[in-house]
């Protein structure tokens, strides 16, 4: 089967079960070990979530710690992004938006939001360079390690820097199982689910801060791009076996 048609056929089998994934009771609480299934039911839950954000959840300048941000919404400038924003006030939006250090839950997104954090900041070269103190505290949503942080269901959001120090790196790509990772040290790393084809070429995954938008994604990626982009496969220590 064609790997896209495949994909097509992943995707509406998702959407068909979005109001039973959306009635299950999720547990986002740290925990000793985490399944294949429980990781990827998290992963989806951030990307189906609606959420209705008001004026003031949008921002684009200096908090009040004086730290730079700039929510993805869709008055987002294009000199600030490589991307678009797309979220809309005061309009229902899908998946939680891409906030550079964010760790938030579904359920403490929701609460922010209401509190009037700003729904979101972009990544930028500047806060790459500046790491943590690059953090807002008055936004709110979640990164790309954050966000794998969640659905391992970490104690505490581990770096792209930190995640190979609780994973076994893989001896190939074609090893990868759901819920392992694909990442780059201090760039980006994203949740695999499953492979497209038998060849083992393209996979579906899970991640958030990548093209085309900034929030959380589910889609197609090849193994020829990630490998040519310098990334590593990796099992988390306490992934419990499938039966």
């Amino acid at each position: 089967m064609n790997y896209v048609v495949f994909s097509l056929i992943l995707l509406l089998t998702s959407c068909a079960g979005l109001e039973h994934r959306r009635s299950v009771e999720i547990d986002y609480s740290p925990a000793p070990s985490v399944s294949a299934s429980e990781a990827l039911q998290i992963a989806e839950s951030y990307r189906v979530h609606q959420w209705t954000p008001t004026r003031s959840n949008v921002f684009h300048g200096l908090d009040p710690d004086k730290v730079a941000v700039n929510t993805p919404d869709v008055s987002l400038k294009e000199d600030l992004s490589a991307r678009p924003g797309w979220w809309k006030v005061n309009q229902t939006n899908y998946g939680i938006p891409y906030q550079w250090g964010g760790f938030d839950t579904p359920d403490s997104f929701d609460q922010k939001i209401k509190s009037g954090y700003y729904a979101g900041d972009v990544y930028t070269k500047a806060k790459r360079s500046q790491l943590y103190s690059a953090v807002s505290s008055y936004a709110c949503g979640v990164d790309c390690s954050g966000f794998v942080s969640r659905c391992w269901r970490l104690p505490r959001a581990y770096s792209t820097r930190e995640l190979p120090s609780i994973s076994e790196p893989l001896s190939s790509f074609q090893e990868l199982e759901a819920g392992d990772i694909v990442n780059k040290r201090n760039v980006h790393v994203l949740l695999f689910e499953a492979f497209l084809d038998k060849e083992k070429k393209h996979f579906m995954a899970y991640e958030t801060g990548a093209p085309p938008s900034w929030r959380v994604l589910r889609h197609v990626i090849s193994v020829e791009h990630v490998k040519s982009q310098g990334y590593t496969p990796y099992r988390y220590h306490h992934m419990e076996k499938s039966e």
